[in-house]
């Protein structure tokens, strides 16, 4: 059931016995948030919510993540863009310690949050004892020192195979950490690093990742700086089949002899191992 922005608010949110329930839009706020934490401590039906954009304040997001250590049947969850005034972003402790013992969560939206390298270590920890987890989004404002916590997650033989890093500022040292670990173990499927003031040395550096790793197939790169060095090594992995317009969000074209980039709209696709799993049952 899809709901979204409909002007729900928190006297609409209640119970479900549906496999699917998207509420993003809605003005749920706090009392929607508590009252959806307590949902899912009796409910074993659910396989995805969507709260993305419903105002989920910090004592729901807290709820939330307490609840999901024993929720044994959500494989996705989607808490985007909560409005959280706290500078110790506290709900990034709660979520670390709830992904250690979650047993189902396969897709985990945590988008637009404000979370920054302090929180992205707090959440690395918990990132590192999950063996489950497959898409992450951080679309958040996280710098180069939020990549090197996340590529010592990759390092660990993490199960993550989808990360969305777009929209924040890892620059080129983030790159590089990221494509590092992703040569190392080889288990990142789809990356996007859009806007993230990423120039030459960084964009080349993925590039590479791209050549030497076993298993990254798609990667998105518009919304930084590309430089022609970058524009040639693209079109190099495209000219060869290492990477097809279907994979990734640029194509090169060439004027008076120069190499451009111009943008393909191409993005990751939302909900995609839980949709996809869905689609293989039916």
């Amino acid at each position: 059931m899809d709901l979204g922005y409909n002007n729900i608010s928190d006297e609409g949110a209640g119970n479900s016995s549906l496999l699917s329930l998207r509420l993003s839009g809605n003005k749920i706020g706090r009392n929607g948030g508590l009252d959806f934490a307590g949902m899912l401590r009796v409910n074993m039906t659910l396989q995805e919510l969507e709260l993305g954009e419903c105002d989920l304040e910090m004592h729901g997001m807290i709820g939330l993540s307490t609840a999901l250590k024993n929720n044994t049947t959500l494989r996705s969850v989607d808490v985007s863009r909560a409005l959280l005034f706290s500078l110790l972003e506290e709900w990034a402790v709660h979520f670390s310690k709830m992904l250690p013992v979650n047993s189902s969560l396969v897709e985990l939206h945590l988008g637009k949050m404000g979370l920054t390298d302090t929180g992205m270590e707090r959440l690395s920890e918990g990132l590192k004892l999950n063996h489950r987890l497959r898409y992450l989004d951080l679309r958040n404002r996280v710098s180069r020192d939020g990549a090197l916590h996340l590529s010592k997650v990759l390092k660990g033989n993490s199960p993550l195979e989808v990360i969305d890093l777009s929209s924040n500022r890892i620059e080129d040292p983030g790159a590089e950490y990221l494509s590092e670990a992703i040569c190392c173990e080889g288990s990142v499927l789809r990356l996007s690093v859009c806007r993230n003031n990423i120039s030459t040395s960084g964009l080349l550096s993925l590039a590479g990742a791209l050549t030497n790793s076993p298993t990254l197939t798609h990667i998105y790169i518009w919304g930084n700086h590309l430089e022609e060095p970058v524009c040639q090594a693209f079109k190099e992995l495209l000219n060869t089949g290492r990477l097809t317009p279907e994979q990734t969000d640029v194509r090169p074209y060439e004027v008076d002899g120069h190499v451009f980039l111009a943008e393909l709209f191409h993005h990751l696709r939302k909900h995609l191992f839980f949709t996809d799993v869905n689609e293989q049952n039916a």
